[in-house]
């Protein structure tokens, strides 16, 4: 692929971001560097991004895209169903069930997706 100054500036964008920002998102964070950038440039550089194995689509059950960098490490996300936020977890304890599971099924556990829905016990503390 083609690495033109939109594209790199796009790759910048999703490297950076801390959280999991949706097209539109992208779009007005990667406009703000350049002007240049069109919302139909966004979707076609995210999904050769995508094509290529360079980031990951999430569909958080709210209508839009997400997008982050293939991470180093496997990680699972809750997801805060109010607000929308996204927290990044890793549980050990998950990661050895999920291999029982397959394993008593019969089958060698290969990838897996984790997303959990939730709500804040205590709205005033979820906000920190």
């Amino acid at each position: 692929m083609r690495m033109t100054d939109q594209r790199r500036t796009i790759a910048r964008i999703i490297e950076g971001a801390s959280d999991h920002p949706d097209v539109e998102e992208l779009y007005r964070r990667a406009s703000a560097v350049d002007p240049r950038i069109s919302l139909s440039t966004v979707y076609r550089t995210v999904n050769l991004f995508e094509e290529a194995g360079l980031v990951t689509k999430h569909d958080f059950k709210d209508g839009r895209a997400r997008f982050e960098l293939i991470p180093d490490e496997h990680h699972d996300h809750l997801i805060d169903i109010r607000t929308g936020k996204v927290i990044e977890f890793r549980n050990e304890e998950i990661e050895a069930i999920q291999e029982v599971i397959a394993k008593r099924l019969g089958y060698k556990l290969i990838d897996h997706r984790l997303e959990l829905y939730a709500v804040p016990l205590d709205p005033k503390s979820a906000q920190k």
